[in-house]
């Protein structure tokens, strides 16, 4: 009997402690998602809240549109240029480590940026800000990653986290707006005590394992220098002309800077884009769209946050509103994409997608000038709704048509696409701005060339190819999340 009593009693501390432990995973695995989602939260977020906020930074420093292009693009630039070096990163110093060095960054620079004495220090702060997020990002996905073993339950935690982009991009326009109206510094305030939260629950996870990762140092800073080169080259050009010294020399740097990286990366023993992936049409496809999508998504907020505020003297919370509806038809919609990429296809999803905001800018580029607010924002909409029915099919077609060893790079190439697609558009469009006699020249032309580049990838998405392999529904539904966040 005491020896059945033992045995007995042994089995109980063991189903107990095993239930201990079954808790404490569950619960690190709950701090590890709520620090992820607010990680993605904040780095989405500025990359959006800062549009309605260009107004009165303009007033307060005394800027011209050039000052402002790199308030947008310092983040964005830098956020494209490292993102592929920040996966490497992340594997190589564990995925825990590199997510606090770049939300401990990103908090420091975002107080930076609002208590910026001049536009040159918030710009530098930007730039800071953006290389952050590039940390941020791949970490924050391979932190899920390490919590969450079963695939479907790793898939449905992805969708909650991209959801916190969704949620970001869509009241993006609204709360920057509401804050700008006390200062525009609150926009880069309001991620000092999200960080702080984030970075406690990061304190409760687990530390990530780490892995000998090569650099491809050759391929990222030619790539670094290629982006930045031709950013500037076209920011410049608004300023001072396509003629001009400083702009001719930073497009043929940026020239030369391309041409070596693509040597680098069809030579390298390890390279950071492998050249190969190319070959398959619709990898080259999908990233020709991601870039596409992103010109007018971006572009169109750039100008028309500037015009609503100046032309329309629409309050910065106004402007925000105007907004509401276009990020408001993505972020409903986006939960059906993948069922509706499943009954009309993902090329037809895109190719219509495409159309839609191809006649929405088109719309506005012809009735900006006298047609009454809401009937922009009701144009815009037709703007946001190629958010749900192009970024996530299009983000699984990609995924579906690459080995799954190959998937991270993939998605990495893609991302980095469609951010350097976003700086390459607020760039041309600001020169265009700056260079026409008045604002609605370039307004409209701004428009149109975010269209006909609409357009063209439309076409080009006819090219698409089914996939070989499909995602399962949980992965679909994590896909459409993180189109959302787009």
């Amino acid at each position: 009997m005491a020896v059945m009593a033992a045995a007995t009693l042994n089995e109980l501390r063991s189903t107990v402690a095993g239930r201990v432990r079954l808790r404490s995973a569950g619960s690190r695995s709950g701090f590890t998602l709520v620090a992820a989602v607010l990680g993605f939260f904040v780095v989405t977020l500025d990359a959006v809240v800062v549009n309605v906020a260009l107004p009165s930074i303009r007033r307060d420093f005394g800027s011209g549109i050039t000052g402002l292009q790199w308030v947008v693009d310092g983040y964005t630039l830098m956020f494209a240029a490292l993102l592929l070096w920040a996966g490497a990163l992340s594997d190589r110093i564990g995925a825990r480590r590199a997510f606090v060095m770049g939300l401990g960054a990103f908090v420091v620079a975002s107080a930076a940026g609002g208590l910026a004495p001049s536009l040159g220090a918030l710009i530098g702060a930007r730039f800071v800000q953006g290389s952050a997020a590039a940390a941020m990002m791949p970490s924050s996905m391979a932190l899920l990653g390490q919590a969450y073993s079963d695939p479907v339950k790793r898939a449905r935690a992805v969708a909650v986290w991209a959801m916190g982009g969704a949620i970001a991009s869509s009241a993006g326009p609204v709360l920057g707006g509401l804050l700008t109206l006390v200062s525009w510094r609150f926009i880069f305030f309001i991620n000092v005590p999200v960080g702080a939260i984030a970075m406690l629950l990061v304190a409760r996870i687990e530390p990530s394992p780490r892995r000998r990762v090569p650099f491809d140092w050759t391929g990222q800073s030619t790539a670094v220098l290629a982006m930045g080169a031709l950013t500037y080259g076209a920011i410049e050009a608004g300023a001072a002309g396509f003629t001009a010294a400083r702009v001719v020399v930073a497009l043929s740097v940026g020239v030369v800077a391309l041409a070596a990286f693509l040597a680098a990366e069809a030579r390298g023993a390890h390279p950071m884009v492998p050249l190969r992936l190319f070959r398959s049409r619709n990898v080259s496809v999908s990233m020709t769209v991601g870039f596409a999508f992103v010109v007018g998504y971006y572009g169109l907020p750039f100008v028309m946050s500037l015009y609503l505020q100046q032309l329309r003297h629409l309050s910065s919370f106004g402007a925000g509103v105007a907004f509401l509806p276009m990020m408001l038809i993505g972020a409903s919609l986006t939960p059906f994409s993948a069922r509706f990429a499943e009954r009309l296809g993902p090329r037809t999803l895109i190719a219509g997608g495409l159309v839609a905001m191809t006649g929405g800018l088109v719309f506005l580029a012809a009735v900006a000038s006298s047609a009454p607010v809401w009937a922009l924002a009701m144009l815009m909409v037709l703007v946001g709704l190629a958010g749900p029915l192009v970024m996530p099919p299009v983000t699984a077609v990609l995924l579906n048509s690459v080995p799954d060893h190959q998937a991270g790079t993939a998605s990495g190439v893609f991302n980095t696409s469609r951010q350097f697609g976003g700086a390459l558009a607020v760039a041309v469009f600001g020169a265009l701005l700056a260079r026409q006699g008045s604002f609605m020249p370039g307004l409209r032309i701004s428009l149109l060339i975010a269209a006909g580049v609409a357009l063209a990838a439309a076409a080009t998405s006819l090219l698409l190819r089914s996939p070989r392999r499909r995602l399962r529904a949980a992965e679909l539904d994590a896909v459409a999340m993180q189109g959302a966040a787009a």
